[in-house]
């Protein structure tokens, strides 16, 4: 079997919906292709951080007002009546029952669509979150930490120049015990971005930052992440720039950190404002 065909068979030979003669040539392909192993591997993680990420709702408690709404007043009782009078109660009552189907058809699409957007975005910052912490690990590996290594930002800042197509917001912030190590660029989701090197100590913080307009998630303003792999992660914006702080400090340092950060970036926004008002 051609890996052309096979990729277009594998979500169904995944959810086993082929035919028994064809899901063994499928077996038989997987187990001596790895590119297709590996295409299969990928779909039953994306399905699963799916499934973990879904959003179950209750209907909500409007619901009953809105059956009785739609239902309309109660019919007064009608007594035995000539053959002629049952067909108007009856469609009344099929009109009634239409009303009743439409308004909880219309409840479960608004919930569910909620839920469905809620899974959506969180799985976005899922993914977001492994890359960043997989460039993270990558960079803590020898000679990949800095591609530009100097404790000044006037010598960091200018590095990226023609290396990206933004440029970032570089700060000195030694003072608060947070000095400043250099600069590299690296990729998250396929994009090439910016990553500036601070330490605490030995805990090496990366901080990486792009443009807030090219971002697919991000995690709530300012709240950390669950810890991957033993390290923290916290997620803001600021000044039209996401940031994406990652260390394995502790939690409650890594957020001094972004606090001084913004701060920091806060105070050099109304600078320049104020020089640009002059």
């Amino acid at each position: 079997m051609a890996c052309t065909i096979a990729t277009e068979q594998l979500d169904a030979y995944r959810e086993q919906e082929l035919e028994d003669g064809d899901a063994e040539q499928m077996r038989r392909h997987v187990d001596q292709c790895a590119e297709c192993a590996r295409r299969i591997a990928e779909l039953a993680r994306q399905s699963t951080l799916l499934k973990d990420a879904l959003v179950r709702y209750s209907a909500p408690d409007t619901l009953r007002a809105r059956i009785r709404s739609a239902l309309g007043p109660a019919d007064a009782a009608t007594p035995a009546s000539p053959v002629s009078a049952v067909r108007p109660v009856t469609l009344r009552r099929r009109a009634e029952w239409m009303r009743l189907a439409a308004a909880v058809l219309v409840t479960a699409f608004v919930s569910g669509g909620g839920a469905y957007l809620a899974a959506r975005q969180e799985l976005a910052v899922r993914s977001t979150t492994d890359a960043v912490v997989a460039a993270h690990v990558r960079s803590l590996m020898p000679g990949h930490l800095t591609d530009v290594a100097s404790t000044e930002h006037h010598n960091v800042k200018p590095w990226f120049n023609g290396r990206l197509d933004y440029s970032p917001p570089v700060y000195d912030l030694s003072g608060a015990g947070f000095p400043l190590v250099g600069g590299r660029v690296d990729y998250v989701e396929g994009r090439a971005v910016a990553v500036l090197v601070y330490q605490r100590r030995e805990h090496v913080i990366n901080l990486f930052v792009w443009p807030a307009d090219r971002e697919p998630a991000r995690a709530p303003e300012g709240a950390p992440e669950p810890t991957r792999q033993g390290y923290h992660v916290l997620s803001w914006t600021r000044s039209g720039m996401t940031r994406w702080a990652i260390s394995d400090l502790n939690a409650g340092e890594l957020r001094e950190f972004a606090r001084l950060e913004q701060r920091t970036d806060s105070l050099a926004a109304a600078r320049e404002g104020a020089e640009g008002s002059r």
